[in-house]
């Protein structure tokens, strides 16, 4: 929908009375904050809408389930009714938004899956709550994963493969160094808590291919995607990693665009700040970089929190968009939070905004977004314009109906277990592989025949008839034998420092020269290597 007096070329919606979302500028991602009950949710939902009504697909976390409302047109409600009125919107009506589900549970929409490799070792060490020399257990077995060419698809793999490393540790240390059995033992323990929390169902086949989320919705409106979150919210390690997962796959397999006047697709994450709780200062690297360059392929990322604080400021400094609603500054932290979301905006003089941000009523808040030169307005005090969904929570039919009529029905609702690393390995314990035939022996027979019994046998030929003796000479005596008989000796006596070495000792001396030669190997081995380089 185009701006009034901006002309068609420049599509975006108003979030409020003086407050303009531009879709060029949308995808410099953004930030929705607020104390719980100040109008956050109404807020995500209004933004849905309004990007779907330009054609831009949107994607959604539901961690309470009233965001599912947006597939159901609004009934009749007096505050909303009352809103409507005092901001004039003439061109207001109930409309539901061409919804998808999805659950990684499997539960409330079509299963979002992804496999163990996809997910990678560094967001499944966070999963699990590995430490660092469990991580790199872990980066053992995706690395003797790839060079054995055995698929890591779901959790019975990824166990496989653990006890296969710890089965044949000794034989990997000079691959890949040393895993201890104790690191194995606990990714496998931490594994069992994820199964509880439903990872056998969250990773595995047919796995979810983010493209789909570009899928064009009816009537030229773009799809709104719900990711049901509620159960994950008990496990909000599996919903970070699951958020943070989708983030870097769209950013590695969606090409340039460039500037736009829209956005190629919008992402909500609700409840922001579990992706950053206890995470590594490499995997909040990771996010901040991505969150940089990930505006480029047409992507806007908008974290809905509760205070800024809870975002790293290398993140929150990358968000243009901000709408702030009501903070309340009952203790020093509060006070703290309201001074950095106040310092946040572009100032206004007509409005003191640390004051404003602790006097906003439900569904008001303080708005700055990008203007057309991509610069921020001064920060204005807006009411919010309503959605136009239901606000609340859907039946079970309602969900199943919508289900039934979008466009992924049988495309990932059946589980597929194809051969991978649990078969694999599981042939191999069964069916050994065969010793290889023995070679030739060098002297013209396999070692594995029946040995020589003589010297035909052991040379191949018959063997020719020794000579004859020669007779020793008349005028002499034979060559070996004395002309007289030996004297006899008398035995040698022992030196006086010397004894008879005993066994012990004959082992130390033959232990100390293999020592010592392959010591002296070694050092021959450096001077040479050092006098090649």
């Amino acid at each position: 929908m185009a701006i009034q007096g901006q002309g068609p070329s420049r599509p975006g919606f108003a979030l409020g009375p003086g407050a303009t979302l531009l879709g060029g500028m949308a995808n410099r991602h953004g930030l929705i904050a607020g104390a719980t009950g100040t109008g956050k949710t109404a807020t995500l939902l209004a933004m849905a809408e309004g990007f779907s009504r330009m054609g831009v697909p949107v994607l959604v976390a539901d961690v309470k389930g009233d965001v599912a409302g947006l597939s159901q047109a609004a009934g009749t409600n007096p505050r909303v009714a009352d809103r409507v009125a005092k901001l004039g919107l003439k061109d207001w009506r109930p409309e539901a938004a061409p919804v998808v589900f999805w659950d990684a549970v499997g539960d409330l929409g079509h299963p979002l899956r992804t496999t163990v490799s996809e997910i990678g070792p560094m967001l499944l060490a966070r999963l699990l709550g590995l430490n660092e020399v469990q991580s790199g257990v872990l980066n053992v077995v995706f690395s003797l994963a790839d060079d054995d060419g055995l698929l890591l698809l779901d959790l019975k793999d990824l166990r496989a493969l653990l006890a296969h490393v710890a089965d044949n540790a000794k034989e990997l240390n000079t691959r890949y160094g040393a895993v201890s059995a104790a690191s194995v033992g606990a990714i496998q323990r931490a594994l069992l808590e994820l199964d509880r929390q439903g990872g056998e169902t969250f990773l595995g086949e047919p796995a979810f291919d983010p493209l789909d989320l570009l899928t064009p919705g009816p009537n030229g409106r773009g799809p709104i995607h719900v990711l049901a979150a509620e159960k994950l919210m008990a496990s909000p390690r599996v919903y970070a990693c699951l958020l943070l997962w989708l983030l870097s796959e769209l950013f590695e397999r969606l090409p340039e665009v460039g500037d736009s006047d829209r956005p190629r697709l919008v992402l909500f994450f609700d409840e922001a700040h579990l992706l950053f709780d206890d995470a590594p200062k490499a995997l909040v690297d990771s996010v901040e970089r991505v969150a940089r360059l990930i505006r480029s392929k047409g992507v806007g990322v908008y974290f809905v929190t509760q205070s800024p604080l809870d975002l790293p400021e290398s993140v929150l400094g990358q968000l243009g968009n901000r709408v702030q609603h009501a903070l309340r500054a009952f203790t020093p932290k509060d006070q703290q939070a309201v001074r950095a979301a106040a310092e946040t905006f572009r100032p206004n003089p007509r409005i003191d905004t640390a004051r404003a941000i602790t006097e906003l009523a439900v569904g008001e808040a303080l708005v700055s977004t990008l203007g057309p030169d991509g610069s921020p307005a001064p920060v204005e005090r807006v009411l919010i314009a309503p959605p136009r969904c239901r606000l609340g929570a859907i039946t079970p039919d309602e969900r199943r109906q919508t289900m039934q009529a979008g466009p992924f029905t049988g495309k990932y609702d059946e589980p597929v277990d194809r051969e991978s690393a649990f078969e694999m390995l599981s042939q191999r314990v069964e069916h050994p592989a065969e010793p290889p035939p023995v070679a030739d022996s060098p002297w013209g027979r396999r070692s594995d025949e029946p040995a020589a019994t003589s010297a035909a046998d052991v040379w191949g030929r018959p063997a020719r008839s020794a000579p004859a003796p020669v007779p020793p000479s008349p005028q002499r005596a034979p060559r070996y034998e004395s002309p007289r008989a030996p004297e006899p000796r008398a035995p040698r006596a022992p030196s006086p420092g010397r004894q008879r070495e005993g066994l012990a000792e004959a082992m130390m001396k033959s232990a100390g020269r293999a020592i010592a030669s392959e010591v002296g190997r070694r050092v021959i081995r450096g001077v040479l290597g050092s006098i090649l380089r």
